[in-house]
């Protein structure tokens, strides 16, 4: 029996680099838009045509709708992932620069470590795993406290927990994602999840009060670029860069997208979005990306963080 062909190199490096760089630089965007864009309703737009391209392209290709059972769940997911998770994201870049943005939301690893040893029961609370959240712990309070004698400004608390919130909200769904009937297909479970999610941002939108204060005609191009950026790169492109790579390289490999994001989106904020770099933020992402390496390389039983962390990312693209 032949072995499968491997992969050409220059297509996985095009895949990492999108993943990597691509992701990073969408806290950015999402930055550029909700200065304009009422949060939900930017974030709703987004999804709502993602899902839709992924959601059409897969029922034009012959893939069968979900059954009712399934869209019992998908709901259930859209709401936790895209109505808490990206509508605290999306609400809270209105007052926290978007590198910092993507550093509180690296402590995902660290909740759902926390999920996994007091939940799933597949993780001990190790000595290792104990001073990798203490490390992270640290790096966050250290972005976050004004008592610190560090140059630059303490994030706003505020915006800050709506990021942890967010980040708590991600490590339920990837919990919830293991146990709930879904669709075979990745792309019609993701699209389908990513257009529910998006008729859920706007009713979210709505019940805010978001529509009253908005008229497109006053939005820049930039915001309009930043939204299209969003759609095409940020989801559909990265989603489909995801989804190979999750069938040719492994889960650990992939994970290293939880390193480097944050690292991208800081640098993609200071060079391109004006945002500060001071002492604060850089040690605060040294700890807090310390701490995700030590916990993603942590041994546990199956299923290991990594493979909880790529069920979870197959979902939205970024």
């Amino acid at each position: 029996m032949e072995a499968p062909r491997r992969p050409a190199t220059w297509k996985t490096l095009l895949a990492f680099a999108i993943i990597y760089f691509v992701w990073g630089s969408t806290f950015l965007a999402i930055r550029v838009g909700v200065r304009e864009v009422p949060p939900l309703l930017f974030a709703a737009m987004r999804f709502l045509v993602a899902g839709l391209v992924l959601f059409g392209w897969m029922i034009a290709r012959g893939e069968r709708s979900p059954t009712p059972r399934q869209w019992t769940s998908i709901s259930l997911l859209a709401v936790v992932i895209f109505v808490l998770d990206y509508g605290s994201l999306f609400w809270a870049e209105q007052r926290v620069p978007s590198g910092v943005a993507a550093v509180m939301l690296a402590t995902i690893p660290a909740f759902m470590a926390l999920s996994e040893v007091f939940f799933l029961r597949t993780q001990r609370l190790t000595p290792r795993l104990r001073m990798a959240l203490l490390i992270g712990i640290a790096g966050v309070a250290m972005l976050m406290s004004p008592w610190l004698r560090l140059s630059g400004a303490p994030i706003d608390p505020v915006g800050a927990s709506a990021l942890i919130f967010a980040s708590i909200s991600w490590s339920v769904a990837s919990t919830l994602t293991r146990k709930l009937p879904l669709p075979d297909s990745k792309v019609m479970s993701s699209g389908a999840q990513m257009l529910a999610g998006g008729i859920f941002l706007s009713l979210a939108a709505a019940a805010f009060g978001e529509f009253h204060n908005f008229h497109p005609s006053t939005v820049s191009r930039g915001a309009w670029l930043s939204l299209l950026y969003l759609i095409v790169a940020g989801s559909i492109i990265g989603f489909t860069a995801y989804v190979w790579l999750i069938h040719h390289q492994s889960p650990t490999k992939v994970g290293t997208y939880a390193y480097v994001n944050p690292v991208v989106a800081v640098l993609v904020g200071y060079f391109l979005g004006g945002e500060p770099l001071a002492l604060r933020t850089i040690a605060g992402t040294v700890l807090v990306l310390i701490s995700v390496l030590a916990i993603t390389t942590t041994p546990s039983k199956k299923p290991a963080l990594t493979s909880l962390l790529a069920e979870a990312q197959e979902v939205t693209g970024s």
